[in-house]
């Protein structure tokens, strides 16, 4: 992160899904217009190896894949990362056939506006979104920055693609390669971490941590060898923060990990791991704010309805008030005024 950014970052979560549907070419450049320091894209392969941006390799609920009949037979079900599933898969179609689909809104009960938008614009690559941020840095006259989520390494790697080696080379292809002050590479299992550290790819690493589990790799590595896999419960103790100093630049992890909470699981004041982090030289992102109550720790509800906005502002003073030095949002205008209202508190 450069010393000129403001702090924390705003991170547009998937762009700006809170608007729009994600990973859509309207939600990355809107999360820029409403503040947005950087977004994030998550990447998944194609049949034919390209990396193409969605929530997940499963796409049923993200794009209108199930209304084309000439893709019926391709749905299927397959266990990822332990996980058994049933739909449409990115590795199951080329870049060719995936752009013939549609972008469709993931949260449709939650965000049933959104769904105006429906149909209306292509999935995206990889290449796609960093041609976006080049757009929207030379126009807003700001170097805009890339959260690069890598999903599923370990079960991309089980079935022949090396995705680690595949980002590598889009990077260098885009000139995103030479530009380690704006990009940051995370990923919920470390090894593919490591693996694009020592292959000389420059940028920040940061490992992103569930509140409960255990990295897929590390799982399937214990599966094979007998062994044990670490949770992401020990990679926030003090012990895997140790291990993690050598290894990435930081930790993201869900914004309950910062929250301490009652008896009742009521937010009760901010918990210590930024500053545990921090006193190990590494930064603290969390995911993922966001104003409907749904979300919201249950202090901040304001009615029984899930879509209906709560008091968004009061939850994300107090994930900012834990020193945090990334959050990602959903509707990036809203990370910014909680920037701009903490730094006048402060």
């Amino acid at each position: 992160m450069s010393e000129s950014q403001a702090h924390p970052l705003v991170i547009g979560h998937r762009g700006a899904p809170g608007y729009r549907p994600e990973h859509s070419e309207a939600s990355y450049r809107l999360a820029f217009e409403l503040g947005a320091d950087a977004v994030e894209p998550d990447v998944v392969v194609t049949r034919d190896g390209v990396l193409v941006v969605r929530h997940e390799n499963e796409i049923s609920g993200t794009t209108d894949v199930a209304s084309h009949k000439e893709f019926k037979g391709r749905r299927t079900t397959k266990v990822v990362d332990g996980v058994r599933m049933t739909g449409w898969f990115t590795e199951d179609f080329t870049w060719a056939e995936l752009r013939t689909l549609r972008c469709v809104e993931r949260l449709k009960r939650v965000r049933a506006d959104n769904r105006a938008y429906d149909g209306q614009e292509p999935m995206l690559r990889l290449r796609d979104v960093l041609r976006i941020v080049d757009d929207e840095s030379a126009r807003g006259g700001r170097a805009l920055g890339v959260v690069l989520e890598v999903k599923h390494a370990d079960y991309f790697r089980s079935i022949g693609f090396d995705i680690a080696a595949l980002i590598q080379d889009e990077l260098a292809t885009t000139g995103w390669a030479d530009r380690p002050e704006r990009l940051t590479i995370e990923c919920f299992e470390l090894g593919v971490l490591v693996r694009l550290r020592q292959a000389g790819v420059r940028a920040s690493y940061v490992f992103l941590a569930e509140r409960s589990g255990a990295p897929a790799d590390e799982v399937a590595h214990a599966r094979e060898s007998g062994g044990r896999a670490n949770t992401y419960e020990w990679y926030r103790s003090d012990a895997g923060l140790d291990y993690l100093r050598s290894r990435v630049d930081g930790i993201s992890v869900d914004k309950g990990s910062l929250i301490r909470t009652n008896a009742i699981g009521l937010a009760a004041g901010p918990e210590d791991l930024v500053a545990r982090a921090h006193a190990r030289g590494l930064l603290v992102f969390t995911w993922t704010l966001r104003p409907e109550n749904r979300y919201l720790n249950l202090r901040y509800h304001s009615s029984l309805s899930g879509a209906e906005w709560g008091d968004w502002q009061s939850e994300f003073a107090l994930v900012l008030s834990s020193g945090v030095d990334g959050i990602f949002v959903d509707h990036p205008d809203l990370g910014v005024a909680a920037r701009e209202a903490e730094s006048v508190a402060g």
